[in-house]
């Protein structure tokens, strides 16, 4: 689908950034961006209704991405952040052959960082969904760039931990000790943090695999290359910023986890039926 503004750049710089992810996880990446561009109204829409996308097919993760996107065009988007690891992983190319409107992935954002990391031996870990390690892609351009060592590992319960919000309990640091430890076998000194949930459990993650460890926060990345992009054609935003969350259904507790992910409330949160319509939610 291709999509042009016919808008002047000055008028331009007061559109939207859309940001969307398969569930609400995407909202430490929004975080992320805010910090580096607090002037930006941020359109966030997370696929609620059908998350997780990790454990879907290819075909699947493709056709719910370019349904968020298109969502998301209602908006008059300027850019595009898919926040979500697995559509960045098994989507992005092809989403980006459809859409003419620049996307942002994960991907690219995680590596960008492990290129800045000074250590002589880099053996590199990778943690994230089923569908994000098995494709491959973290690992696959990695090595286009250097031969370095690389090591995943796949760890689903950090998704529901985070949500859950125990990111001190007990729990949490067994079930990472048992997925970390083949990483830490390896000596890995640097791991990808390649799920929007996982920077939530970084203090667990970082005492379990050592105060050594460089962790890789890819929404942090990727909110510096978004703001370089918006600079460079004059797309910044200037006035008071503004976060807009639509879903496609409410999860339970989720003021809680709104807090718990991006550390503030939030006034304006919507849902999204199946036909597209939205209605307001008082949370």
């Amino acid at each position: 689908m291709a999509y042009k503004s016919t808008l002047n750049q000055e008028a331009k710089s007061t559109l939207p950034i859309g940001i969307f992810d398969s569930g609400i996880g995407g909202l430490t990446v929004v975080k992320d961006i805010v910090k580096v561009l607090p002037y930006e109204k941020i359109i966030y829409f997370g696929d609620t209704a059908r998350v997780p996308y990790g454990n879907k097919s290819k075909e699947t993760i493709v056709r719910f991405a370019r349904e968020d996107i298109n969502f998301l065009l209602n908006f008059n988007v300027k850019a595009i952040v898919a926040a979500c690891f697995t559509v960045s992983s098994n989507a992005l190319s092809t989403l980006k052959k459809e859409f003419d409107i620049p996307i942002f992935g994960m991907i690219n954002p995680g590596v960008e960082a492990l290129k800045k990391i000074k250590i002589s031996q880099k053996i590199v870990g990778i943690i994230g969904t089923y569908a994000t390690i098995e494709s491959k892609t973290y690992e696959k351009t990695i090595k286009s760039l250097s031969n370095l060592q690389t090591f995943s590992q796949p760890c689903p319960l950090f998704v529901p931990i985070a949500e859950e919000g125990w990111s001190d309990h007990k729990a949490t640091y067994l079930i990472a000790e048992e997925y970390l430890a083949p990483l830490k076998s390896r000596g890995v000194n640097i791991l990808i943090m390649g799920c929007t949930h996982y920077p939530i459990l970084k203090g667990v993650i970082k005492k379990v695999m050592g105060n050594d460890i460089k962790l890789i926060e890819p929404g942090k990345e990727a909110s510096k290359i978004l703001k370089e992009h918006l600079r460079k054609n004059n797309l910044l935003r200037k006035g008071k910023g503004e976060i807009e969350i639509y879903l496609s259904d409410l999860p339970r507790n989720f003021k809680r986890t709104v807090n718990n992910f991006i550390g503030r409330d939030i006034k304006k949160v919507y849902l999204k039926d199946e036909e597209g319509k939205v209605r307001p939610i008082h949370l």
